[in-house]
């Protein structure tokens, strides 16, 4: 990783791959990259944002390619036809993947690597947070923005900073995950999402073995039945029970934030987190124990994330409107849907009326039976003691992203699964049929809770049910 390399990222507007490129232009590194965004005839908005970073940005066609690259960067999104990847093959340019290049910056830097299947961006988000507040000057890599940065108009996934400590959220879903050997590694669940558990089980084992045997720090989730197995008994934990490093005691939602205390060795200390949910303060805890370790003060973690922002499209409130709430939310797995459910439950006086897009065909129907059981065991049934309705799920059409697929399913099959479990699930193929009846729906004090993930063109959706509250 010498700061004289230079560096082009096809797909570089993706998530992940922006994130990257926006951290090694501000080490100073060269870095240009190519989207298919770029070919629209509307300039997205990322474009200019990565430019504004330093990235120059090219169509993906070939053009930006050139002979002197010191690597061409690719996700394993990036199919052998594309015209960059074939560009630099003729050129004999190295290839490399997004997560080699993560774990080569990891190296260079004192990481924390924050791995599971639900939670990852927001611990991310927290950890940077916190150690930003403690006045560390840390850099952050992750996959959603912060919404501190997205306000001063950056795409907020990324920073650049001149301390010693690099937060980075590590993904298992392409199994990459296996590469990394952070200073600091957090597992914060297991859960079925993109592989049977079996072989998650074994990407996780891997990344702990790659931190302890080499005599670093891995943070485990003691609520969760697999942590004890990745950790051999060697490890800081964090949960609810007494014996934990970091003890999260009292949990207490407060309207849409939340209170618990945390115990650490002899201190006690109270936290209220901006953010609705028990998830959340499992979350806190993760964060504050990595932040333990970058020697930041259990005093300063409660200070800091109590003014936590919070994270793009994770559980994010966009407000009330007419008496009703409206949330948005990245959930797309059984464990995420469930919890963003439990979250809004949390502060909402009526009824909780999801909705809910599921993406790609060969994933709804691997999670077809998860997705139905967890749904059906939340979602609430009618409290007449309350006078509060029964909670109710909304589903519209799969979301297709392309490629050649067997479309056997429907997101009309979930909620046909639900009626059968005696839960009242709505299928209407057309989302914008669907956001009006739903609103339609909505009394005085109801949440409408939105969730979906993959599809760019869910926020501008959000905006759009928002319009119909209006």
């Amino acid at each position: 990783m010498n700061p004289s390399n230079s560096y082009f990222f096809i797909g570089v507007a993706g998530v992940g791959m922006s994130a990257i490129a926006q951290y090694l232009s501000g080490k100073g590194y060269s870095i240009s990259g190519s989207d298919r965004q770029f070919a629209a005839a509307e300039v997205p908005k990322v474009k200019h944002q990565l430019e504004e970073a330093g990235v120059k940005c090219f169509a993906q066609d070939g053009s930006g390619v050139v002979d002197g690259l010191t690597a061409v960067v690719v996700s394993t999104a990036i199919e052998d036809s594309n015209p960059d990847l074939a560009a630099a093959k003729k050129l004999n340019i190295p290839v490399m993947h997004r997560s080699e290049m993560l774990a080569q910056i990891s190296k260079n830097a004192k990481t924390v690597a924050v791995s599971g299947t639900s939670g990852k961006s927001t611990v991310t988000g927290m950890i940077y947070h916190i150690l930003d507040y403690a006045g560390l000057q840390p850099s952050v890599m992750t996959g959603a923005g912060l919404i501190s940065l997205q306000k001063q108009g950056k795409i907020g996934n990324a920073v650049a900073g001149v301390g010693d400590w690099l937060v980075v959220e590590a993904d298992e879903s392409d199994g990459t995950l296996v590469r990394y050997e952070p200073e600091v590694g957090l597992i914060l669940n297991v859960d079925k999402d993109h592989k049977e558990m079996s072989e998650l089980e074994q990407i996780f084992l891997k990344f702990s073995h790659n931190i302890l045997d080499n005599g670093k720090i891995l943070i485990v989730n003691d609520a969760h039945p697999l942590a004890k197995k990745y950790s051999a008994g060697r490890e800081f934990d964090f949960g609810h029970e007494s014996y934990c490093g970091v003890q999260g005691i009292d949990f207490k939602p407060v309207g849409t934030k939340i209170q618990f205390r945390v115990r650490h060795n002899n201190e006690l200390v109270k936290f209220e987190v901006p953010l609705p949910g028990k998830h959340n303060m499992d979350n806190a805890l993760a964060a504050v124990a990595a932040s333990l370790q970058a020697g930041v003060s259990l005093r300063v973690c409660a200070e800091a994330l109590a003014s936590f922002p919070g994270i793009f499209r994770r559980h994010q409130i966009l407000g009330t409107f007419k008496g009703v709430t409206l949330v948005d939310d990245f959930a797309h797995n059984p464990a995420k849907i469930a919890a963003s459910i439990r979250s809004a439950q949390d502060f909402t006086e009526g009824k909780v009326i999801a909705w809910f897009q599921p993406h790609g065909f060969g994933p709804t129907r691997f999670l077809r039976n998860d997705l139905v059981d967890f749904i059906g065991k939340t979602l609430r049934p009618a409290d007449p003691d309350f006078d509060r309705p029964n909670d109710v799920i909304f589903f519209s059409e799969i979301y297709y992203a392309g490629g050649t697929v067997t479309r056997d399913i429907s997101a009309g099959d979930l909620a046909d699964d639900l009626l059968v479990r005696g839960c009242e699930a709505h299928y209407i193929e057309d989302r914008m049929e669907c956001a009006e009846k739903m609103v339609e729906f909505a009394n005085p004090g109801d949440t409408i809770l939105l969730m979906g993930a993959r599809d760019p063109s869910l926020e501008s959706f959000a905006d759009s049910v928002k319009n119909l509250l209006l």
